[in-house]
């Protein structure tokens, strides 16, 4: 019994020495992004991710297997969902690394390290505070992306350069860039020279 209330108290005082820490960082430190996270803020979230992972799920094989087919579906999802903040070989982009913690880089041991389990629990559920959304929605063929996705992320660190390419061409497109492309097909087939985008007339300008 002692044991316990000795272990209890621990846990109390270690807890609020943390939470000094962590509320002196804040009032040192600010709210802003654009500050890298502290030793603690990074402590904590590492923790409470993994403790967020039921042992079932982080420890269970992944049910699908990684065959070229899967893994080319998985290549365009992540193209398709993934890429605007992780980048296509997982490096992360400029809009990843605003986030608050920004966005790790998925080829380094931090991320490769995780079982399949955990990878797939932060596809399908998120993770709270983060820009992390939950990519789940309640389905078996969802399952099964998260699921893959996890294989994908796995081949990060090897990717080759006709991979990037593909995925280059899957990644989602501006309405800019859309037209850009679109008129620059259109010239190429023959349908005529691209048309210069409309100009707005100034309204301040007085026609004589």
């Amino acid at each position: 019994m002692r044991g316990v209330v000795r272990v209890f108290v621990l846990v109390i005082v270690v807890g609020g020495v943390l939470a000094i820490v962590l509320g002196y960082s804040v009032v040192r430190r600010g709210l802003s992004t654009r500050v890298a996270p502290s030793w603690v803020e990074e402590r904590m979230a590492l923790t409470m991710r993994r403790l967020a992972t039921p042992a079932a799920v982080r420890e269970k094989p992944n049910p699908v297997s990684p065959t070229p087919a899967v893994l080319e579906e998985a290549l365009a999802h992540f193209a398709d969902h993934c890429a605007v903040c992780h980048g296509n070989d997982g490096s992360g982009t400029s809009m990843g690394k605003t986030f608050y913690p920004p966005v790790q880089d998925m080829r380094a041991d931090r991320t490769q390290r995780l079982t399949d389990g955990e990878l797939f629990a932060i596809i399908e559920n998120g993770i709270r505070l983060t820009g992390m959304p939950a990519w789940g929605n309640g389905t078996s063929e969802g399952e099964a992306s998260s699921w893959a996705l996890a294989h994908f992320i796995r081949r990060l660190p090897s990717l080759l350069g006709d991979d990037i390419a593909r995925m280059e061409a899957l990644n989602p497109k501006s309405p800019a860039e859309f037209r850009d492309e679109e008129q620059a097909r259109q010239f190429l087939a023959g349908d005529g020279t691209p048309q210069a985008p409309a100009v707005t007339p100034d309204p301040h300008t007085r026609h004589r």
